[in-house]
């Protein structure tokens, strides 16, 4: 079994050639599966099967992260890497937007300021 830490210090030449001998190892399990292999060769199914994905997940994270590099300093960002959230806070207006007055409504306010009245205690 392979462990996520050690596949981070690879390259991805290295994560490929791993995770074609992954594969290879598993069609191998799968048809001592199939030939009614020993026992203990198809309990490691499932291992090979989650060192696999581990393998790709470190593949990706690596894939992301070079690209999060590469666009850093760009205006826009792809799709995959903008943040999820939801679709109404991705169209709700930033703060900037929030705050801006038409200007009918800044004529309206220097035309007729808020009364401030005095409180007697």
């Amino acid at each position: 079994m392979v462990k996520a830490y050690e596949l981070r210090d690879l390259s991805k030449d290295d994560l490929t050639a791993k995770l074609s001998e992954l594969r290879k190892e598993l069609a191998q399990l799968r048809v001592a599966q199939v030939t009614d292999g020993a026992a203990s060769k198809i309990a490691r199914i499932k291992g090979v099967r989650k060192s696999i994905a581990r393998v790709l997940t470190v593949h990706n994270q690596q894939q992301k992260t070079g690209l999060r590099k590469a666009t850093a300093n760009d205006k826009y960002k792809p799709k995959d890497l903008r943040s999820k959230k939801t679709r109404a806070m991705r169209r709700a207006l930033s703060k900037s937007e929030r705050t801006k007055k038409t200007l009918k409504q800044k004529r309206m306010a220097a035309a007729f300021p808020a009364v401030k009245f005095a409180v007697k205690a």
